[in-house]
């Protein structure tokens, strides 16, 4: 019997909704006995371990949270050598449900970068409690709210899950 692939599932995240993400990415891909690991980008500091890798931003402004930026941008050499998948985490309405939307430019070349096999896009949460000017703005517009759909988070990962566990190996 081969041995249990392992995935890291690493994220940048202001606020937490693009950690929840990366959890239930991460919960998808346990479910078919995946050998996973979810951690902040900010944290890792070697990827030998792992054997495909994950890599979620929360969107600030077009732009990946910069933890998540920085790590794909330090480990492009060590990426390149394993599958990568990206994912998103923003818009602030049920767009993201209802149509699939691609990166922004900036996101776009770190996949290209990094060879990502395939980005996905999901809403992200923006909580009533949130601290920041801006945040704080977009609550009194009542932008504020949760906007994750589970349900699609989940079926993403057990995709990912399907394409690692195809021949025993990722790819």
């Amino acid at each position: 019997m081969a041995a249990a692939q392992r995935v890291l599932v690493t994220y940048g995240s202001k606020h937490g909704s693009t950690a929840g993400i990366a959890q239930w990415i991460g919960d998808a891909l346990r479910a078919r006995e995946i050998d996973v690991v979810v951690l902040p980008a900010s944290g890792i500091v070697d990827l030998e371990p792992y054997d495909a890798v994950v890599i979620g931003g929360g969107l600030y402004s077009g732009r990946w949270q910069r933890d998540a930026a920085r790590f794909a941008r330090r480990n492009r050499k060590a990426l390149d050598r394993r599958p990568v998948w990206l994912f998103s985490s923003g818009p602030l309405d049920d767009s993201a449900s209802e149509k699939e939307i691609p990166p922004p430019k900036s996101v776009a070349r770190i996949a290209e970068r990094v060879h990502a096999r395939e980005h996905m896009t999901f809403g992200g949460r923006l909580a009533e409690d949130s601290d920041g000017f801006l945040t704080r703005r977009l609550v009194a517009e009542g932008r504020g709210g949760d906007f994750r759909d589970r349900e699609r988070i989940r079926a993403w990962g057990e995709h990912i899950a399907a394409e690692v566990n195809h021949t025993g190996q990722p790819g």
